[in-house]
């Protein structure tokens, strides 16, 4: 676009151009499109008529992460999220709403990835008839700006998965990239604690989420799942939220 300056007209970008490029990396993050239409508006803290506190602290914190991802000096937050909460609450939607916020007006290189989903992939270019490299499938996922890696610890913790998550996660740690992690297993037992740590403490934040009440046993456990090298890097480089509510899949059948 030419636009007049009192002579020939000097060149610059239309608007047009940002938005193709962020209609380009919303396209090519990968996001499943089950999950095309998730959004912070879009995620309900009332579950067929029961309000959950649990998700509207959830949703809150949320929000809070997105409005102080950039700071005052410009500087993006190095530490992203980790949902941890039981099947069916809503973990993987408010991941992919956040991704989804993030990336337009960062125009940041988001990726999402099932990490089963992605193990079986990675398998698959050892296959020399593979029509994709291993290089392929990993750059994405190691070089995105922000990760979704929806369902850690869901694959079996084998050799194979553990040098997989090392690799993605040291990589990402040394080089200070935003991941947001999604799981089914606690961090610890007395994550009831745990819970109560949350993004920046203000009185007119949400209160954090009681977890005292369930009890948890060893198999919940993420420790169980990922080496204690893995465990204390995600706990650095994300904040936790943790979600108790009904799995709303289990309340949609009941009715």
């Amino acid at each position: 676009m030419r636009v007049a300056d009192g002579g020939a007209g000097a060149a610059r970008r239309c608007n047009c151009d940002a938005s193709r490029r962020v209609s380009h990396l919303l396209r090519n993050a990968g996001i499943p499109s089950k999950y095309g239409d998730c959004t912070l508006d879009s995620f309900r803290t009332d579950v067929y008529g029961r309000k959950f506190l649990g998700l509207k602290n959830a949703k809150a914190l949320c929000r809070q992460f997105i409005d102080r991802f950039v700071d005052k000096d410009g500087r993006t937050s190095e530490r992203g999220l980790l949902f941890v909460g039981p099947p069916g609450v809503g973990k993987t939607h408010l991941a992919v709403a956040v991704l989804k916020e993030l990336i337009p007006p960062l125009s940041a290189r988001g990726q999402f990835i099932d990490f089963t989903s992605f193990v079986a992939r990675l398998q698959s270019t050892f296959d020399p008839s593979s029509e994709e490299s291993k290089h392929q499938v990993l750059d994405p996922v190691l070089n995105a700006d922000i990760l979704v890696l929806d369902e850690l610890g869901a694959a079996k913790p084998s050799p194979f998965v553990q040098d997989v998550l090392y690799l993605i996660i040291n990589t990402r740690y040394a080089n200070r990239r935003t991941t947001l992690f999604t799981t089914n297993f606690r961090l610890r037992v007395d994550s009831a604690s745990e819970s109560k740590s949350r993004i920046s403490q203000a009185e007119d934040e949400p209160l954090p989420f009681d977890l005292s009440a369930r009890r948890v046993s060893r198999v919940d456990l993420l420790s169980e799942r990922l080496s204690p090298m893995l465990i204390s890097r995600i706990r650095e480089m994300t904040h936790s939220i943790e979600i108790e509510a009904d799995d709303f899949r289990a309340l949609r059948e009941a009715k």
